[in-house]
């Protein structure tokens, strides 16, 4: 059996969040078929620019906090115990608008890293609808 905690794997700060790659990573545990990062985002912060897999598909889920999520244009309310598929090559990113840090567990299926991101910056979290 292989475990692993969080705190285990080092943390890297990149634009409005913190990662530490659990799952699929040299420094967390190996897997051939997914990987999971473990996200921490501020609040008022947004993760950015907003991005897409053009390779496979997250499923993120809220551990802790509550804020909005942006998906091809359209953002809805998230909060703890909420979960978002952002299916291959949609648009996405977070933002914490909540008062407390915001903790999210992402799950990528086939393995992802940073470096197979496709980056959007022409998109603003600002420019979606807001749907309940």
């Amino acid at each position: 059996m292989r475990r692993i905690h969080e705190r285990d794997v080092p943390e890297a700060a990149v634009p409005g969040r913190f990662l530490r790659w659990i799952v699929g990573t040299p420094e967390g545990l190996p897997s051939d078929f997914c990987s999971c990062c473990i996200m921490r985002v501020e609040p008022g912060k947004t993760v950015s620019p907003a991005h897409s897999h053009p390779m496979g598909e997250e499923l993120i889920y809220f551990l802790e906090g509550e804020g909005k999520v942006y998906v091809d244009g359209e953002i809805r309310g998230v909060r703890a115990g909420s979960a978002v598929l952002f299916e291959k090559g949609s648009i996405h990113m977070v933002r914490n608008s909540g008062d407390r840090e915001m903790k999210v567990a992402c799950f990528f299926a086939p393995p992802s890293r940073l470096k197979q991101y496709e980056f959007h910056p022409e998109v603003c979290f600002d420019d979606g609808v807001e749907r309940e």
